[in-house]
């Protein structure tokens, strides 16, 4: 599985439509073939940047996801709505999506 975290972070004036810009970029990848998940978040930290936490099945997926369509138009309009250039981590894992925390689960 390839797994992708990125950081964005938004210029101040756009980051609380963040969320709703990346709508269609989000729906669209969730519904490709070989998409395991596509899941944002912001940080607690700094209230303009957004983490992406993405993984598609194999490298295939994830290289027809950077050929799509709409990929390409999310990267012709994100660079007027960030602020620096994104941080990621792309690697390799074993596995197929989500495991279960071994060392933590709910009592009772």
């Amino acid at each position: 599985m390839i797994f992708i975290a990125v950081k964005f972070t938004v210029r101040p004036e756009h980051s609380a439509s963040w969320i709703e810009r990346v709508e269609e970029f989000t729906s669209s990848t969730r519904a490709e073939e070989g998409n395991v998940f596509f899941e944002w978040s912001r940080s607690v930290d700094d209230p303009h940047q957004y983490v992406l936490l993405e993984a598609f099945r194999d490298g295939e997926a994830g290289a027809r996801h950077v050929e799509s369509e709409h990929f390409k138009t999310a990267m012709a309009w994100m660079p007027d709505f960030i602020s620096r250039t994104p941080e990621i981590v792309n690697v390799e894992v074993p596995g197929t999506g989500w495991n279960a925390m071994a060392e933590l689960s709910p009592r009772g």
